[in-house]
């Protein structure tokens, strides 16, 4: 298995190349040179194993046994999900109404980023010990990504993780899972700017192609392929806890609704339905809604600003991923890709050629969500189930409550529903916990497990980054005088 560039710009990698460049040199992202189709028999057999072991099926589809022999992969993956607080990992709720709820939140921080990052942080320890080697980590984060990751590397010796945080914008405990962790490999920056502001020095930072060199810079945003990887897993253990039967020929199908910031779960839902999955796949957006008015209109362009919602995680307009998933959809077309992610570098704006268009409106369907929908969607599922969402959570819900034929396209909501026959599943991204200003705005009453309610007592650390600096030099200094302690 060899991994390539959606613009097609470099060489062919093989997995460990991948995990360690975040983006490819010539500012594509990477993919697998072949997607792996599954049969039924396959799926049939899969059905039975548990959501660990469904990781450790698909990762070893695309790491050799060569690059990690199976066993190791294994034990790598247990190492990963330990501290896991479900005994299953992932959990199903099945709640009134039709809905099910996949709650991917019960790792460390509370957020499903924890699944992909304590497996990415396990390959990347493995490979680092055999090469002797160091690597500088560079996170931009809008909320939950970037306590994942600091988690799954602080105090690793041979890792320096950066994390840049928008100050204010993120919910007091998202910033203080981040600000509280004092060891010495990590470093945390709180900028007066949006999420994807803050990208924008990162990127800088990779495409001076000496310095990250030098310095062997590395990204655990979801441009990583590692974390797409993982998350396919989630795919497929939603369509299995729900399918009513795979006795049948076709299989059944299983709709998933997925709540979409940077567009990395839904990428993974992409490549999940190439390999064979039955799945029909639901994008479901906040208020930042450029990836549903690129499914319903073509229209890739950014909006004048970015919104602050209440599903803060999701208030992204540049979804570095939708690069990936028009890649597939134009059949692994790199010419394509890079012509019009240059456009859009350029003009902000892009409108896919009608038959590219065609092929994801084919692919996904989409629904968007202001605030106001949210908090009626977290009520309404505590009045029926007394059950807590997230606001990421409640987006997905929406979808679910704004359709209870189940059978018509609704305009009041922007959203296509499917036949009622068609199971549904709801990813659930984080846990309410972490969200205390949404469920008192719905006028919840938030409960805190005392992980989260000892974060407001510990010491914090942070560097503020104010505007008019020039943050991608901050970070240039900082590192260059980290790097001299290697």
């Amino acid at each position: 298995m060899e991994y390539v560039s959606t613009r097609g710009g470099v060489g062919a990698v093989d997995f460990e190349g991948a995990l360690f460049s975040g983006y490819a040199p010539d500012g594509g992202l990477f993919m697998p040179q072949h997607i792996p189709l599954l049969d039924g028999d396959t799926l049939r057999r899969w059905s039975c194993l548990s959501y660990p072991e469904l990781v450790k099926e698909l990762c070893s589809l695309f790491i050799t046994d060569k690059l990690v022999p199976r066993s190791t992969l294994n034990d790598l993956i247990d190492r990963a999900f330990s501290r896991f607080r479900h005994k299953d990992v992932i959990h199903l709720s099945r709640l009134k109404d039709g809905m099910n709820v996949l709650e991917l939140w019960h790792g460390v921080t509370y957020a499903f980023k924890d699944l992909s990052l304590s497996c990415t942080g396990q390959f990347l320890q493995y490979f680092l010990e055999k090469k002797q080697k160091h690597v500088t980590i560079l996170v931009g984060t809008s909320g939950d990504t970037g306590s994942s990751a600091i988690e799954s590397v602080r105090g690793q010796k041979n890792i320096d993780i950066f994390v840049l945080l928008p100050k204010g914008l993120c919910t007091q405990i998202q910033e203080l899972q981040m600000t509280t962790v004092i060891e010495d490999n990590v470093h945390v920056f709180a900028a007066h700017g949006n999420s994807d502001e803050i990208d924008e020095p990162i990127k800088e930072l990779f495409a001076d192609v000496d310095f990250a060199r030098k310095y062997n810079l590395m990204s655990l945003n979801s441009v990583n392929w590692s974390r797409i990887m993982v998350q396919i897993a989630h795919h497929f253990y939603a369509y299995f806890q729900c399918a009513p039967s795979l006795d049948t020929t076709p299989l059944p199908v299983v709709e998933i609704v997925v709540p979409t910031g940077g567009g990395g779960n839904i990428t993974a839902g992409c490549i999940a339905q190439k390999m064979g999955l039955p799945i029909r796949l639901v994008a479901v957006v906040n208020s930042n809604d450029i990836i549903h008015r690129t499914v319903q209109h073509g229209d890739f362009s950014l909006s004048e600003s970015v919104k602050a919602t209440l599903a803060s995680a999701m208030d992204i307009q540049e979804p570095y991923n939708v690069e990936r998933i028009l890649w597939l959809l134009s059949g692994s077309d790199n010419r394509l890709t890079k012509t019009l992610m240059e456009q859009f570098s350029v003009l902000k704006s892009l409108k896919l050629p009608e038959d590219l268009h065609r092929k994801l409106s084919e692919t996904l369907r989409s629904c968007s969500a202001s605030d106001e929908d949210i908090v009626r969607a977290m009520q309404r599922c505590w009045e029926e189930n007394r059950y807590l969402l997230c606001p990421h959570s409640a987006v997905a819900a929406h979808y679910h409550y704004s359709q209870p034929d189940r059978a018509c396209f609704h305009q009041k909501f922007s959203c296509f529903s499917f036949l009622a026959s068609t199971p549904r599943c709801c990813l659930a991204p984080a846990s309410a916990a972490k969200f205390q200003e949404a469920l008192l705005r719905a006028g919840l009453v938030p409960q805190l497990p005392p992980e989260i309610t000892a974060l407001t007592t510990m010491e914090t650390r942070s560097t503020l980054l104010e505007r008019g600096q020039d943050w991608a030099q901050v970070l240039w200094e900082r590192i260059k005088v980290v790097a001299q302690r290697w």
